[in-house]
């Protein structure tokens, strides 16, 4: 396993991307490259970010997939897939609910900054590796649990939670959950800010992880 400490690149949000992103004002695939050539590739965006990595995905060469239980955030995609000149083939449903792809049939799954709210990370998880073909790669971003223990009070950054206790579930337990269902951690991203002065801690989480076994 590789883990990175990379400063966060600043950039301006827009309607449409033409590279994955891991979030707002954050280093994007073109940086950290986890992804690979995704021409010609079954990929999933699992939640709709904003803007849509899918159509990102699509521009890319891949025949692109979103889920999303949000009937607004499908539309606002389409949106962008049209301006884009791209398809998407689109699913509004629960993000663990994935029944539409058959088993070993998806190079690449893709969450970023959509997950943190999932309360049964294992189901998830068990039915990304169903999907996924042997050895493809599932890419994971959202806030960072050490971030995510932290407020900003009178100017300063203080402690509100304790690890693992907030929003943000802490990096072994989200380990332990890829290990149990049979995926491989094998690229770690802690994202510095730099657009942010002082910063103490580091605001993304990114991980790569790979599926074990048929």
């Amino acid at each position: 396993m590789v883990i990175r400490v990379s400063a966060l690149r600043t950039d301006n949000t827009c309607n449409v991307t033409t590279v994955v992103r891991y979030g707002a004002s954050v280093a994007d695939e073109g940086e950290l490259r986890l992804c690979g050539d995704v021409a010609g590739k079954r990929v999933i965006e699992l939640g709709i970010a904003a803007p849509s990595n899918a159509v990102a995905l699509a521009a890319a060469g891949a025949r692109a997939l979103a889920v999303d239980p949000s009937s607004d955030r499908i539309a606002l995609l389409r949106k962008q897939a049209e301006q884009a000149e791209v398809t998407v083939q689109c699913h509004q449903s629960d993000v663990a609910d994935l029944g539409f792809a058959t088993s070993a049939s998806i190079d690449l799954v893709v969450a970023s900054h959509t997950l943190q709210d999932v309360d049964d990370l294992a189901r998830l998880l068990r039915q990304i590796h169903r999907v996924l073909k042997p050895e493809a790669p599932f890419v994971m971003a959202g806030p960072h649990p050490i971030a995510g223990m932290l407020t900003t009070a009178d100017g300063e950054q203080v402690v509100k939670h304790a690890y693992g206790s907030g929003a943000t579930r802490s990096i072994s337990d989200v380990f332990m959950a890829m290990q149990r269902t049979n995926f491989r951690i094998d690229m770690m991203h802690e994202l510095m800010p730099l657009n942010a002065r002082g910063a103490l801690t580091p605001a993304v989480l990114v991980i790569r992880a790979r599926k074990l076994g048929d």
